[in-house]
């Protein structure tokens, strides 16, 4: 599987904490080495810690449960 930053965004929680939020494409491959399937979109906080898409513009950090909203 490969994973490609294809984008970056601002999200604040309830408390008004800003997190930069990395999102990437991935791609499975099979044996013969073509993409198998549609790419996955999967985000993570600039510091690695994974990000949950809860829908929209709402995410949820995976450790601690803290939902965010990503800012236009």
């Amino acid at each position: 599987m490969a994973a490609v930053l294809v984008g970056q965004f601002h999200a604040r929680d309830a408390e008004g904490r800003i997190y930069p939020v990395h999102e990437f494409q991935e791609s499975t491959f099979q044996d013969d080495g073509s993409v198998h399937g549609e790419p996955i979109t999967s985000y993570r906080l600039a510091i690695g810690d994974r990000v949950r898409h809860l829908g929209e513009d709402r995410f949820e950090l995976t450790q601690s449960g803290v939902e965010i909203i990503r800012i236009p």
